[in-house]
């Protein structure tokens, strides 16, 4: 009997799959990025509009995001409940200390990986677009190794 390629296919190169514990934890690893991802896209948003403005308005958030404000209601609870935000009556969100260190974590995330595809000769514009999703989805390792690439290019 002959095997199915699927059972013989590994990453497109002819090797056979990987372990199924090393699959395992790789989407396991994919799926936290996700979960994380619009939480520090809230909370470095939130950052910035205090930041720029001095605080952070619900219909601020959603005009930025490009969503609904009852989508972005919804995000500010589970925020607040997770202790990253407070929000006050009539005078917007505000990030807790929790929150601030999420979102300075975040925009470093970003600064790096951003420097490491203009590295690489990607457009600033390019760079600042693509760095926005993939800040979120690389391991310490790789950002590591990113950093270092862009300072040999670029310097520290």
């Amino acid at each position: 009997m002959q095997e199915s390629p699927r059972e013989t296919a590994g990453p497109g190169d002819g090797s056979p799959l990987v372990d199924p514990e090393v699959h395992v934890e790789s989407f396991r690893q994919a799926r936290e990025a996700r979960r994380l991802e619009l939480v520090e896209d809230y909370v470095e948003l939130i950052a910035d509009l205090i930041g720029d403005g001095g605080e952070a308005r619900q219909v601020d958030i959603a005009a930025r995001l490009g969503v609904a404000q009852p989508t972005v209601a919804k995000m500010l609870k589970r925020l607040a409940e997770e202790g990253l935000v407070q929000q006050r009556p009539y005078r917007g969100v505000f990030l807790t200390a929790a929150g601030q260190a999420l979102a300075e974590q975040s925009r470093e995330r970003h600064r790096i990986v951003e420097r490491f595809l203009c590295a690489l000769g990607v457009s600033a514009e390019t760079a600042r677009r693509d760095a926005e999703g993939i800040e979120h989805h690389v391991s310490a390792e790789t950002l590591d190794a990113f950093r270092r690439f862009a300072d040999a290019r670029l310097g520290s």
